[in-house]
């Protein structure tokens, strides 16, 4: 082999080795960048799963889990009730922002449940009581909103409103009242509703805490188709025209001390 030629070859092999490292760069980049990839991901997961243990998600998911179990083992009869109660308590977890709706710090809670909701499920079946559940939850929806006011929570045949004004609140319950007297049309369900004006608790902009559950107590202590508001309530619409009341009635209520004076909202009037 001639020089030349034993240069030729050299310089081929030379060629070889430089293309076959650039190959090997490149290949070798291509996998340190997946690598990076999967490890951000892993990161970004690992991040995830402690904001969401820190956050109130799981509380959303634990109650989803928890209503499809419920769906699943006792269906829809013992899922669709009444929830006051749980609502309240929702509502003190969940903190939802009520401060927009008064300038002075006071705010109407109001709950409204059907009464016998069980036994109703239970008489009208499935088909027909999810039926009436939704004409009564799109007749709630209509006037709170008619009324300046906001459904905080719903769940089932409960509700957990707030208004800025309590004239527009208890005439919003008035007007429900009325839209439902017609037993035939509604299946003879009964609305509970009770309201309390007071104060917000306030954490930055939201609103929890002991006015909540005095209004879902007062609604306890309400039959179906009446309204009953604490005191405050029934001051502050005091010679409003079109409210009046019947005669209060004195209650103990779970949790408070003392006795309450009720007032029941005449609906006629």
């Amino acid at each position: 082999m001639t020089s030349s030629e034993l240069l030729g070859a050299a310089a081929a092999l030379e060629l070889g080795g430089i293309i076959a490292l650039a190959v090997l760069l490149i290949v070798s980049r291509r996998q340190l960048k997946n690598t990076r990839i999967q490890l951000e991901r892993k990161k970004r997961l690992e991040t995830g799963r402690r904001r969401r243990r820190r956050g109130v998600a799981p509380l959303a998911i634990r109650t989803a889990f928890k209503t499809a179990d419920s769906l699943i083992s006792k269906g829809i009869g013992a899922t669709v009730r009444n929830s006051v109660e749980e609502l309240a308590g929702w509502a003190q977890v969940e903190r939802p922002d009520l401060a927009r709706l008064t300038a002075d710090g006071d705010v109407v809670v109001a709950f409204s449940d059907i009464e016998d909701s069980t036994l109703r499920n239970e008489t009208l079946g499935d088909r027909g009581w999810l039926k009436i559940l939704e004409r009564h939850n799109r007749l709630v929806q209509k006037h709170v909103a008619d009324h300046g006011g906001h459904v905080i929570k719903s769940q089932g045949d409960g509700f957990m409103i707030a208004f800025a004004d309590a004239g527009q609140a208890v005439r919003c319950a008035v007007e429900i009242q009325q839209a439902l007297d017609d037993a035939d049309r509604w299946e003879g369900i009964k609305v509970r509703i009770g309201m309390h004006l007071g104060p917000s608790v306030r954490r930055g902009d939201d609103l929890f805490g002991r006015n909540v559950a005095l209004a879902a107590r007062i609604t306890g202590q309400a039959d179906g188709g009446e309204i009953l508001v604490s005191e405050s309530v029934r001051e502050a619409v005091d010679g409003a025209s079109g409210i009046e009341f019947s005669e209060p009635r004195e209650a103990e209520l779970k949790g408070f001390q003392g006795t309450y004076s009720l007032y029941p909202v005449d609906v006629a009037a």
